[in-house]
């Protein structure tokens, strides 16, 4: 499960780093949420005929183009990697809409067991970046939904797989991330064979990411500061902490719903 992450390295920094054509300038933001706009890289045919890699702005829930009504669909922010090439919702984006979402952070909860009495401790949040201080690259699709009256909405998900050493002492999935040099694999859609892609979905080598544990402030969406990634308590050892409860962390914590916001602004 993904389902908050954070940019906040300087926009030229992102672009380098990328290699996108748009020159975006953007304030960091610290609690992205589901259903907000958030950026992703894709790679596109320009008017000379080059391909290149361009920056774009789409709402953060995956919608398939045969969905009628969007209320009776569920909301959609993260696909299992094991299984897309073979689900119908996105079967279709993985071989020709796959895209990067860009971050530099994200966030994972770690559930307590309850105990034999009484409620179980508050989950607790973790903050997960790149030891290597980069961006961090999370594989995506996206599709473009049209509506009955013409509009149109293009939305992305984050791809995940199963925990790597790090992560399974906070919870059993992970995003996927890419590596700098694996990008042009993943964004490449004209080629029939999917297999140099198909072979991205596992999870980072154990010693990519680091974790520390913070306050439950990140559990509100409108706390987007950078006051949400100050360590709590003593420095954790992440490896030290046994196996979490199954489930989703993010269900358990959420207080209030996402609300939308320009993430520009």
């Amino acid at each position: 499960m993904c389902g908050r992450f954070a940019i906040t390295l300087p926009p030229e920094a992102v672009r380098a780093f990328f290699q996108y054509v748009e020159r975006p300038n953007f304030p960091p933001r610290t609690n992205i949420a589901p259903t907000q706009p958030v950026p992703i890289v894709r790679l596109q045919r320009d008017p000379d005929g080059e391909k290149r890699k361009h920056f774009a702005l789409v709402r953060w829930s995956f919608l398939p183009s045969f969905v009628k009504n969007p209320k009776d669909f569920p909301l959609v922010i993260n696909a299992r990697s094991e299984t897309v090439f073979e689900k119908a919702s996105f079967r279709n984006a993985m071989k020709r809409r796959r895209c990067i979402f860009i971050a530099d952070a994200f966030y994972e909860w770690r559930r307590f067991p309850k105990p034999a009495k009484g409620k179980a401790p508050p989950s607790q949040p973790f903050l997960i970046k790149r030891r290597d201080g980069c961006p961090m690259a999370l594989a995506g699709v996206w599709e473009t939904w049209t509506g009955p009256d013409g509009e149109e909405v293009d939305g992305a998900c984050i791809l995940t797989t199963d925990a790597n050493g790090l992560m399974a002492s906070i919870h059993d999935r992970m995003p996927v991330i890419l590596e700098r040099e694996d990008f042009d694999a993943w964004l490449e859609c004209d080629e029939t064979d999917v297999k140099p892609a198909a072979r991205l979905l596992k999870p980072a080598r154990d010693d990519v990411l680091e974790a520390w544990p913070i306050s439950t402030d990140v559990n509100k969406v409108a706390n987007d500061n950078p006051a949400v990634h100050t360590p709590v308590g003593a420095m954790e050892c992440v490896e030290s902490v046994t196996a979490p409860a199954k489930g989703n962390a993010v269900d358990a914590i959420e207080e209030e719903p996402p609300r939308q916001r320009d993430l520009f602004g």
